[in-house]
């Protein structure tokens, strides 16, 4: 027997250990739909978001704007009514900036969206530079990985770069897309497994019972 053979736990062993309740998995495992199907519709509304990525850009510029506001109108009227205190026009000058930058975004959604844009594409790029840099200055196990993510993070930052300011109507909204369907896939993959292991757990308890 190898040494991997003798150290790695057997599938058995491990799904008794998740029905002895030391994973806690049982319960997920009971409710292993609701995973799957908030998966499937997180998936679902990530390809809408995706499809109609100009609307949903601007609609989240929209509602980032409206919570700005609503926030900087808070903060304002919360300077008022503690107003004797020494930090009373610092909390006014940010209730105010907030719903100033709130009403920007009601008033502008595209050029705020292609200003978010911009400033997604120079992380990206100056990420990706400092990501190739430290991965050819200090070749570290599996370095090639992190330089193959600094190349693709400037070849993707250039790419919405050289698309600007048209891809600011596209880019948030596609991003957001991506992340729910990479989101909900994972649910749906999460759900599966418990599935899996609970089911397993059930044979070995009715064989031992």
């Amino acid at each position: 027997m190898s040494l991997q053979e003798s150290t790695s736990p057997s599938t058995e062993t491990v799904v008794t250990a998740a029905a002895g309740g030391r994973f806690r998995i049982d319960e997920l495992g009971k409710r292993w739909k609701w995973f799957v199907g908030l998966g499937v519709l997180t998936v679902a509304f990530g390809a809408f978001v995706i499809t109609y990525s100009i609307v949903a850009t601007l609609a989240l510029i929209m509602v980032l704007g409206f919570l700005m506001l609503a926030a900087g109108v808070l903060e304002a009227a919360l300077a008022f009514l503690v107003k004797n205190w020494e930090g009373f026009f610092l909390s006014l000058l940010m209730g105010l900036l907030y719903a100033v930058g709130g009403l920007v975004l009601i008033a502008n959604p595209a050029a705020s969206a292609a200003a978010f844009t911009l400033v997604i594409a120079l992380m990206l790029v100056f990420g990706g530079v400092f990501r190739i840099l430290v991965a050819s200055a200090d070749r570290f196990p599996n370095w090639t990985w992190l330089l193959i993510h600094g190349v693709l993070s400037v070849l993707l930052g250039v790419l919405i770069w050289s698309k600007w300011p048209a891809s600011g109507l596209w880019v948030i909204g596609l991003f957001i897309g991506i992340d729910m369907i990479v989101n909900g896939w994972t649910l749906i993959m999460l759900g599966m497994a418990a599935r899996n292991v609970h089911q397993a757990a059930v044979e070995i308890q009715s064989r031992s019972s």
